[in-house]
């Protein structure tokens, strides 16, 4: 095991045993895994301060510099590969080979955001539109916004933090971290990345620490940005207390999947699965909700069975497990206790997976026949559970899939021009993926939600455009 017993926090770019320790979890085992330092409010209040005061500094250094650093963080990444797969798998339960897919992506958010950071440019605006405005021309230049707070989730413990922290430094701007208490390790380990970078030591801290004493990150007024990505009800409580900086909110989802009468159900069926279960399908982005037209349903239900009967939970450091433990055993009971829930109201389980639901472990579930407001429905899961349900016209399956608070993103399966388009008008979300899930994300692509999923944008190049503000300049000819 390459895990240490003990991990220090990152103040001010220097490693420091902060106020108390915090434990993690083996998540599949439920042993203790190690202990890492734990920041109180003057810890972050001091990690505020430093950061504003490097911000001159940060904010003038060479785009040449900003890549070089990336570049640097990203072949570390690629040299230190198993390792931090290692620690995603047994601090998260994410199943090991989902683990690596994770780090392959944080390094390519890595690379992309190199490539960025000397592609960030401006526009040149003519103004002589009118008499009084001719011989006069604008300019306008991207400027590095202030400090960045970031408040990051369990669930990809590593490419979240770094979709977030790759574009700051692309950005030109300081920022302070506070990964999720459930999974720091991967961050503490980037920061051993960071430092030996050449990033000024005072632009960057990573500090684990309660909601409560990360309090500063959202209030304090030095703090030009906040990026929250987490729950929904959380999310917009943040915001109310944010004051006048800037707010990006990737919250949750249940998304929903539109299976048209001329799909291919193969595809469909493989990748609908893999959605909806993959790392116990807790993603904002997870497949919750199948809609299928009726002509199929029959077919697309006994593909769905097949698929889920193989599927295997177990240890996450197993390369066959696909199901491993949720974040926590509080987890495990409230899905199984919502299951319940729609089962008892005349829901049917028709597809399930081998085992049963102990502690954190939870085995796939495909329910028809659920209520639309039963809780496996209306709100976001976060567990291996989806419900099927047919439909009879294409206009139907986009009123269900808009009838929800939620509006992340949607997959659509058909090879009907027309379908697919009128998908991309009517459906109220952030982004429409037509044949194939909504769990798909490259991450170069704009990401975020509508409605209660939050507000702004992520993918690289957009996060690094809300880290900057433009400045006008006018030139009198």
């Amino acid at each position: 095991m390459s895990i240490k017993n003990h991990y220090p926090l990152w103040l001010a770019g220097t490693p420091h045993e902060g106020d108390a320790t915090l434990e993690v979890r083996d998540k599949y085992r439920g042993t203790p895994l190690c202990t890492v330092a734990r920041a109180q409010k003057p810890t972050v209040l001091r990690a505020i301060e430093r950061a504003h005061a490097s911000f001159p500094e940060v904010s003038r250094r060479a785009a040449y510099k900003r890549r070089a650093d990336l570049e640097r963080i990203m072949r570390a990444l690629e040299s230190r590969r198993d390792e931090f797969a290692e620690a995603i798998c047994r601090e998260s339960g994410k199943p090991i080979m989902s683990a690596v897919a994770e780090v392959v992506r944080a390094e390519l958010t890595l690379r992309i955001a190199m490539e960025e950071s000397t592609r960030i440019d401006g526009e040149v605006i003519p103004l002589d539109i009118a008499d009084f405005a001719n011989a006069k021309m604008g300019v306008i230049r991207r400027f590095s916004l202030g400090v960045c707070g970031f408040i990051t989730p369990f669930n990809f413990p590593l490419n979240l933090v770094v979709h977030k922290v790759a574009p700051a430094i692309a950005a030109g701007c300081p920022f302070v971290l506070k990964p999720a208490s459930t999974t720091p390790v991967t961050a503490l380990l980037l920061g051993e990345l960071l430092k030996d970078s050449d990033l000024p030591a005072d632009s960057w801290s990573i500090l684990p620490c309660s909601s409560g004493d990360a309090e500063p990150i959202v209030t304090d007024d030095r703090i030009a940005k906040l990026s929250f990505t987490g729950s929904m009800s959380v999310g917009w409580d943040l915001k109310s207390k944010a004051g006048r900086k800037r707010v990006t909110l990737e919250l949750g989802g249940n998304a929903a999947c539109i299976v048209d009468a001329d799909a291919d159900l193969d595809r469909a069926a493989e990748r609908i699965v893999y959605g909806a279960y993959a790392q116990s399908g807790q993603s904002c982005i997870s497949v919750q909700r199948i809609l299928a037209h009726r002509e199929i349903l029959d077919d697309l239900r006994e593909r769905l069975r097949r698929r889920i009967a193989e599927l295997v939970m177990g240890d996450p450091m197993e390369k066959a497990t696909n199901i491993g433990p949720l974040i926590s055993e509080e987890d495990g009971e409230r899905i199984a206790a919502w299951v319940g829930e729609a089962v008892d109201a005349g829901a049917k389980v028709v597809a399930r997976s081998p085992g049963e639901q102990r502690g954190a472990m939870h085995p796939a579930v495909l329910l028809e026949g659920v209520a639309h407001d039963a809780k496996v429905s209306c709100d976001e899961v976060f567990g291996p559970v989806a419900t099927l349900e047919g439909f009879d016209d294409f206009d139907e399956a986009l009123r269900i899939a808009n009838d929800s608070r939620y509006g992340l993103q949607a997959g659509v399966f058909t090879n009907t021009l027309d379908h697919a388009w009128r998908a991309f008008e009517a459906l109220q979300v952030g982004g429409v993926i037509v044949n194939d899930v909504p769990t798909f994300r490259v991450d170069a692509m704009p990401y975020g939600g509508v409605k209660e999923s939050g507000i702004g944008r992520e993918g690289v190049r957009w996060a690094i455009r809300e880290m900057m503000e433009e400045r006008l300049m006018v030139v009198v000819g």
